[in-house]
């Protein structure tokens, strides 16, 4: 027999079982049993108003028609994460204030006076330029390249 036919009997061998099902034992899962899908596939439960006191038409998805609940919240709120609440935003001086007001406030200033048909003088012109670079190089001038003071002595990466 050839090295050919010995690859032609094998890929034979694959595509016939291409469609098997693999038997798996419970003992080769990496995950618990709890965790494997229910045999059958999900139905659509619609509970009409004269059964019981729900709402017309409330919808359920479960698995089997039994009802039963782990609990009040039911049985997918069981390790549910709820993340902390976020951190006050942090405090800012008027310096930075005023740069933002100026990085968004004279290119608005410009647009609205396009918008309105506005007649600008020279100066007004040069006021709304000259606010806006002005704040974008303020903001970038106190924007600051090192790392903060309190972080010790690994500080990670620094961007």
């Amino acid at each position: 027999m050839t090295p050919q036919s010995d690859e032609d009997e094998v890929w034979r061998q694959i595509v016939a079982s291409f469609n098997d099902t693999a038997e798996r034992d419970a003992a080769d899962q990496p995950w618990p049993d709890s965790e494997n899908l229910p045999p059958e596939p999900l139905r659509r439960v619609v509970r009409q108003s004269g059964e019981d006191d729900r709402p017309p038409a409330k919808e359920d998805f479960t698995g089997d028609d039994t009802g039963d609940e782990a609990g009040p919240e039911g049985p997918d709120d069981e390790g549910h994460y709820v993340p902390p609440p976020p951190p006050p935003l942090p405090k800012t001086d008027t310096a930075t204030k005023i740069a933002w007001l100026g990085l968004f406030g004279g290119p608005a200033y410009l647009l609205l006076s396009a918008a309105l048909n506005w007649n600008l003088q020279g100066w007004m012109l040069f006021g709304a330029v000259a606010a806006f670079i002005g704040g974008f190089v303020a903001l970038v001038v106190r924007m600051g390249d090192g790392p903060p003071n309190d972080s010790g002595w690994d500080d990670g990466a620094v961007i």
